[in-house]
């Protein structure tokens, strides 16, 4: 039987957001253990064992990924879904691109503002996502949550945070590591604003599970970048 062990990150509270669904969808899933893969899941999925574990991430250029870093070691990580918040998104937005750039006029939770620049001097321009974004986009069509594709995670934290993940992941044989961002939670259905958060906690279910049946069964069939 294969054990997986899978780490999904979110953040702490964002300001002048009132529930982060990437602080709530990474717990929520971790609380439901196995039980998050349903009855329905495939044969495949049946004979593993997975354990999800989510991580609080702070705000701040300086400690998001050691945060993030020490959880992936701590659980001998096989899969990582790093997650932030887009709140313009009207859907689950999968990112593509990990930029190496880091500049935003906010302060971050430490009230630091970085010089705008490369997060890493001596590494590449980017790094694309290692999750299986096709087989994921299927999902949510089969489940009616919206989606889109990013092209990047901006300049943020969540950028930073994407960038400094896939470059640690590029070193590593067998480990899929990617970032994905939620939109606002509303729990009153509308075709603009934001998403309910059972809606969320699905489609976190159902990047956990692809990402799963990938890692088992790897196929170039399911990535897909442009």
């Amino acid at each position: 039987m294969e054990n997986i062990s899978v780490v999904m990150s979110g953040f702490g509270p964002y300001e002048g957001v009132d529930v982060n669904p990437a602080r709530e969808v990474p717990r929520i899933l971790a609380e439901q253990g196995r039980a998050m893969l349903g009855d329905d899941c495939s044969e495949m999925l049946r004979d593993c064992e997975v354990s999800v574990n989510a991580v609080e991430l702070p705000v701040s250029f300086a400690n998001a990924w050691p945060t993030l870093l020490d959880a992936i070691e701590a659980c001998d990580a096989n899969i990582v879904i790093a997650t932030g918040v887009k709140r313009e998104s009207r859907g689950i937005a999968l990112e593509r691109c990990a930029k190496n750039l880091m500049g935003d006029a906010r302060p971050d939770a430490d009230n630091e503002t970085p010089r705008r620049g490369p997060i890493d001097s001596d590494g590449p321009a980017a790094y694309w996502t290692r999750l299986p974004l096709r087989a994921i986009l299927k999902d949510f069509t089969d489940h009616e949550i919206p989606a889109t594709l990013s092209s990047d995670a901006g300049t943020y934290v969540c950028n930073s945070v994407f960038y400094n993940l896939m470059h640690w992941s590029s070193t590593k044989s067998r480990v899929l590591a990617g970032f994905v961002s939620f939109p606002l939670i509303n729990e009153s259905p509308h075709p603009h604003h934001g998403l309910m958060l059972s809606q969320q906690v699905a489609a976190g279910r159902d990047l956990v599970c692809e990402s799963m049946r990938y890692y088992l069964r790897p196929s170039s069939a399911e990535i897909l970048l442009a």
